[in-house]
């Protein structure tokens, strides 16, 4: 089974993280950001991964640091679980909608780190989470997962609805992606590593 646990621990977060990429969609998540914990819900239920997580932060300051490390703590747990990617897939893309809104996530699980958000969302509230942290936390997935992620916004007016589409369509890309293809058995590049 493709999993990682991740712990970290920092003067202004504790985290402890359990990930399994080939799960039921089964999440444990007690982050103290509400919304966060909602959107990785749905991420876990929709990729169809395992996610537990037990986590608590300088929550009297403002989410940031919060948000911010669990998406270091999530990325470094699926670069681990993925191991040499033997036989995945690789790339994928996602086109989901939300009501009103459209998010387009395209992934390569390459072992280079690029991040692409667009357009960026406003400086606004969802509910007592800063918008901008939607961004933040992919910002930091990405960097620690070392993958190529694009994630687009060509609809949308729902603050809610631009975030919780942009975290099933990233769940949707990376399920995907971390399909193993049995016609493959090697590491799916020219090169022989990534």
């Amino acid at each position: 089974m493709r999993q990682s646990t991740i712990k970290r621990s920092t003067n202004e977060t504790q985290i402890q993280l359990t990930l399994a990429i080939d799960g039921t969609g089964n999440a444990k998540i007690e982050t103290g950001v509400g919304f966060l914990d909602h959107m990785l819900h749905l991420w876990t239920v929709h990729g169809l991964f395992d996610l537990s997580i037990k986590a608590s932060g300088d929550h009297h300051i403002d989410f940031h640091h919060t948000v911010e490390d669990i998406g270091i703590c999530l990325g470094l747990a699926f670069r681990e679980a993925i191991g040499d990617a033997r036989g995945i897939r690789r790339y994928s893309s996602k086109l989901i909608p939300m009501d009103e809104t459209l998010a387009q996530v395209a992934v390569d699980l390459s072992n280079r780190i690029y991040f692409s958000f667009s357009p960026a969302l406003p400086k606004a509230k969802i509910g007592e989470f800063d918008a901008e942290l939607v961004e933040e936390f992919w910002h930091a997935f990405v960097n620690n997962a070392r993958i190529t992620a694009h994630i687009q916004i060509p609809a949308g007016t729902n603050l809610h609805h631009i975030a919780e589409a942009t975290f099933k369509a990233m769940a949707a890309a990376l399920d995907e992606a971390t399909q193993i293809d049995h016609r493959k058995s090697a590491v799916p590049s020219t090169k022989g590593v990534l």
